[in-house]
C-alpha cells in the first residue's frame, strides 16, 4: 500500500475519532486531587476512600451513582458538587485510570 495513502487515512481517522480523554489529566483537572491526594493514596481525611487501585467497575459506578443521586450517604454530597462536571465518559476514564494505579 501507498505511505501517502496510508497517512492520509490516518490522519482522517485521526480527526474522526472524539480524542479520548487521558483518566490522570481528569483526575487532576476534576480536583479528585483535592481530597483524595496526588497518587489516589493519602486522601485528605481518613473518611474519603483512598482510590488507587480500585476496581474499576466500581469505582465508574459509585461515581455515577453519585452523580445521579442514586447514592447519597456518607461522604457522597462533598462529591456531589463536582460531579455534575464530570461526564459519563470521563468517568469511565477516571475509573480506568485509578484502577490502574500501583
Amino acid at each position: 500500500m501507498n505511505l501517502k495513502l496510508i497517512l492520509a487515512a490516518t490522519a482522517v481517522l485521526a480527526f474522526a475519532a472524539p480524542a479520548m480523554a487521558d483518566g490522570k489529566a481528569l483526575y487532576m483537572e476534576k480536583t479528585c486531587i483535592a481530597c483524595h491526594g496526588k497518587d489516589a493514596k493519602k486522601p485528605l481525611t481518613p473518611e474519603y476512600p483512598k482510590l488507587a487501585g480500585q476496581n474499576a467497575k466500581y469505582a465508574e459506578r459509585q461515581m455515577l451513582d453519585i452523580k445521579s443521586g442514586a447514592r447519597a450517604n456518607g461522604n457522597s454530597a462533598a462529591m456531589k458538587g463536582v460531579m455534575h462536571l464530570v461526564s459519563d465518559e470521563e468517568i469511565k476514564e477516571l475509573a480506568k485510570y485509578l484502577s490502574e494505579i500501583k
